[in-house]
């Protein structure tokens, strides 16, 4: 049987906003727990919010207790789905996003066979999933040649952000920037905390669970000029992990932006291990 993602906050029938932003920034000590456990059994793909696995050896149990792939969502597991969607639920939260992506994508789409690039993309892909997984992010979507991931005070605490920078720089070393030859493939990442909605959207038989709100435009639009191998961080997300503050800072413009936005450039992987 499926059985809700969190237990004793107050009754289903009573889920208001307060109920929503006390489920995404807090959760009980047993979610975290078992989130702890459920991404250390084998394998990829999960559950977006408790990470269960829905192949490999830990997905037969995964079943026995409800947390197979939903019908209406089959990247998250029916437990956590209904859950949030029965009640159409969400909240503003602050939270982290991360945003990383393929450059000169087109140019090498143009250059490979349709199946030789799938293959890349399907490597990129299970490189940032497995960061993102492993520093207790959620998978947002893929998007062409994007990654779309977003770190949630549910799942890491106040430390949303430093976790956010650990997973894009092991998606950067992860794809060869740390390499003496050279990536395999060229991404840069962008990194942004603010306050968006999390939550369900849409309705009957096409339900999402996804993160909206000006916040996420900023956190694609830094990610969009970083150049390969590089971390751009918002100067919001840096004073939330505790940046250093001799770190190179410079204010960015961005489309549709009146205002600059101040970021910091975090070197390479490779310059990072020297």
């Amino acid at each position: 049987m499926t059985q809700p993602l969190l237990r004793g906050v107050r009754r289903l029938g009573d889920a208001d906003d307060a109920f929503w932003r006390d489920f995404l920034t807090r959760g009980t000590a047993a979610d975290r727990r078992r989130r702890r456990v459920f991404r250390h059994l084998p394998r990829e793909p999960r559950c977006r919010l408790c990470a269960a696995p829905f192949e490999g050896l830990g997905a037969p149990l995964m079943r026995l207790v409800g947390r197979r792939p939903a019908t209406q969502n089959p990247t998250m597991c029916a437990g956590c789905f209904t859950f949030i969607s029965r009640h159409h639920g969400g909240a503003q939260i602050e939270c982290t996003m991360l945003f990383a992506d393929i450059r000169g994508s087109t140019t090498i789409a143009e250059s490979v066979s349709p199946a030789a690039y799938h293959e890349l993309l399907d490597r990129f892909y299970t490189v940032a999933a497995t960061a993102v997984v492993r520093n207790s992010g959620i998978i947002d979507k893929f998007v062409g040649d994007e990654v779309v991931a977003i770190f949630l005070p549910l799942l890491c605490g106040d430390r949303h952000a430093t976790l956010a920078m650990d997973a894009a720089r092991e998606v950067l070393a992860g794809t060869g920037h740390q390499s003496p030859g050279g990536p395999w493939v060229a991404v840069g990442a962008g990194i942004h905390t603010g306050v968006a909605w999390y939550g369900t959207v849409g309705r009957g038989t096409h339900v999402d669970v996804t993160a909206v709100g000006d916040a996420m435009n900023v956190a694609a639009r830094v990610a969009s000029t970083a150049v390969a191998g590089e971390l751009l961080v918002t100067a919001a997300a840096a004073a939330s992990a505790g940046l250093d503050g001799d770190l190179e800072r410079r204010p960015l413009s961005l489309r549709g932006r009146q205002q600059a936005v101040d970021v910091v450039a975090l070197p390479p992987p490779s310059a990072r291990s020297r």
